[in-house]
């Protein structure tokens, strides 16, 4: 097996600042990686917490278990953070006191080449975050006719080459790996921009293959059904359309961002912005770690209403 490539925890002190609001609670790291986020939380929390850490990925629940070490108030939990309410045993529903969510692909992910998601290493075209995932970026790139294959370039990449790039990986069908899908990329590419139309239609295929939209939409929605009044979410996000999502749900609860209001023109919503404007990091914690740059964080609070 390939070593462990450790993932520099983003916004470390800032998200568990605000997601602990109770030391002695219950929380939920829903993408615990190599473990960094989830070993700042417990530090900050007492004796009898709960710390509940869930990742798809078996190499990160190993890494993981190495950093944490012997925690009896850690639970390691095996599943993907869209199905919250089914993979967290029941007795914590409407008993958690906070939620965090780290998007995006892990370091670790992105480095070892036999994963497939960077253009920067030669690997086969695979991009599942878990094994359990029945597409692969050799289907997406391969398979997918020209109409599905540019709108998911244009809509997930926000790439507006978009047609011009899948009419090229189509001509050079079958692509077997990455370094041959970059060719494909850079081929039909101009100006200075080229290396972030490539990291563009790679995000694009990623967010295809591992349903990361659809994922992060039912894992609000669970982590909302899960959490107690007054418990927060805390979401870091990597790119506009997660954050656009995670905006829209925290300001009204649902992914329009239409705030519902009572007859009296109240806004009626189950969800309140702890954080009006978006927190990003430090130029030192960039230049530290180049990889947090594009990185915004979001919190918010369960309010006392139900729906």
């Amino acid at each position: 097996m390939t070593d462990f490539f450790p993932h520099i925890p983003v916004l470390l002190d800032t998200s568990v600042e605000f997601l602990i609001t109770d030391k002695s609670g219950i929380y939920v790291d829903t993408t615990l990686g190599g473990g960094g986020h989830s070993a700042k939380i417990l530090q900050n929390l007492e004796t009898d917490a709960t710390l509940l850490g869930v990742d798809q990925d078996r190499e990160a629940h190993k890494a993981a278990a190495e950093k944490i070490g012997d925690d009896s108030r850690f639970i390691p939990i095996s599943g993907n953070f869209g199905y919250l309410k089914t993979i967290i045993p029941v007795q914590y529903h409407g008993n958690v006191s906070g939620i965090l969510f780290d998007l995006g692909v892990s370091t670790h992910q992105i480095r070892e080449p036999e994963r497939g998601f960077s253009f920067q290493h030669d690997g086969p075209l695979d991009m599942r975050m878990s094994e359990l995932s029945g597409v692969s970026a050799y289907d997406v790139v391969n398979s997918y006719d020209y109409e599905k294959l540019r709108d998911i370039i244009f809509h997930y990449g926000e790439e507006r080459l978009s047609r011009q790039i899948a009419k090229e990986i189509i001509n050079r069908r079958p692509i077997e790996t990455t370094l041959e899908l970059r060719e494909a990329i850079e081929s039909v590419l101009y100006g200075r921009h080229i290396i972030k139309s490539v990291a563009r239609v790679f995000q694009a295929i990623r967010i295809e293959v591992n349903r990361e939209l659809e994922v992060l939409k039912q894992g609000l929605t669970d982590a909302l059904e899960i959490i107690q009044p007054g418990g927060r979410i805390v979401a870091i996000s990597y790119h506009s359309l997660e954050d656009r999502l995670v905006k829209n749900f925290f300001r009204s609860g649902n992914f329009e961002g239409n705030v519902e209001k009572d007859f009296y023109g109240n806004p009626v919503t189950s969800v309140i912005m702890v954080t009006r404007q978006i927190i990003t990091p430090s130029d030192d914690e960039i230049k530290k770690n180049p990889a947090a740059r594009s990185a915004k964080l979001r919190v918010a609070e369960k309010t006392g209403s139900e729906e």
